[in-house]
């Protein structure tokens, strides 16, 4: 999809790489409106868009320093710069005598916000929203259990206050919906496990920027969820672990099979 092999590219010690065929890389539309204060960004930023759309195809070679210096108008300094941060993402492998190639989607840095909100821009099917839900199920349900167990009275006060100004927002459900990400983020701080809590947010913020994610939540909806909060903060109030971890999975997969878009077909 978007592989147009021409002719393959020459190694800097002049070798042809034969079995290779070369990308054709875009300027991402992002990109194009505003040059990055760091210009090496604008080349990445357009082939993370074109590798994790599948325009540029796995096992490709970028096209040659020279080539891509002169297409993105910077330096070869700065294609080198942006190659390594390319090689970090995990999107590409410096081979000698063919250049950076492109890996397949095995071994992309899911975690790193270029990719991620790449991958959620191009999900076409819903896959990676899907499995993000997933992700926030299996680790803020045991972050839920861990506040109950281990929250102080400090932390529960807190929860709660949060869970009141939840009530008061239902009539407003585009206020709500920023009190919602506090609630979350304050249940799982009071659980003290910060590398967890880091991969939700991550993962989390990102999601948030996809409107197919986020839906357009009626009043309903959000009393609907508020009702399913007053459930998880009456565990964390009775120290119920295993209760608060199955109310927090109960709602993240309720609430999003409530907004989540029908698939196409």
């Amino acid at each position: 999809m978007g592989h147009n092999p021409v002719r393959p590219p020459i190694s800097p010690g002049g070798r042809v790489a034969t079995e290779i065929g070369q990308a054709t890389v875009r300027l991402a539309p992002a990109a194009a409106a505003q040059r990055p204060a760091r210009l090496a960004d604008l080349v990445v930023e357009s082939i993370v868009d074109g590798v994790v759309s599948g325009s540029i195809a796995p096992g490709s070679a970028l096209p040659p320093e020279s080539a891509l210096s002169e297409q993105f108008q910077v330096s070869r300094i700065t294609v080198r710069e942006a190659v390594k941060l390319l090689e970090a993402k995990g999107l590409v492998e410096v081979r000698r005598g063919v250049g950076a190639v492109v890996k397949d989607d095995s071994s992309w840095n899911l975690l790193d916000s270029a990719v991620l909100a790449a991958a959620v821009k191009h999900d076409a099917n819903l896959t990676i929203l899907d499995e993000l839900v997933g992700v926030r199920i299996a680790l803020e349900s045991s972050l839920a259990a861990q506040a109950a167990e281990h929250a102080t009275d400090e932390d529960r006060s807190e929860i709660e206050q949060i869970f009141r100004r939840l009530e008061a927002d239902t009539a407003r459900p585009e206020v709500f919906i920023q009190t919602d990400v506090e609630f979350h983020d304050r249940i799982m701080a009071a659980s003290g496990n910060r590398l967890a809590r880091s991969i939700v947010s991550t993962v989390h913020s990102q999601a948030r920027t996809s409107m197919r994610y986020q839906g357009h939540p009626s009043v309903e909806d959000v009393s609907i969820t508020n009702s399913e909060h007053r459930i998880i903060l009456e565990r964390i109030l009775d120290h119920d672990g295993p209760g608060a971890a199955q109310a927090m999975t109960n709602h993240i997969r309720s609430a999003w099979n409530r907004r989540r878009p029908a698939s196409p077909r």
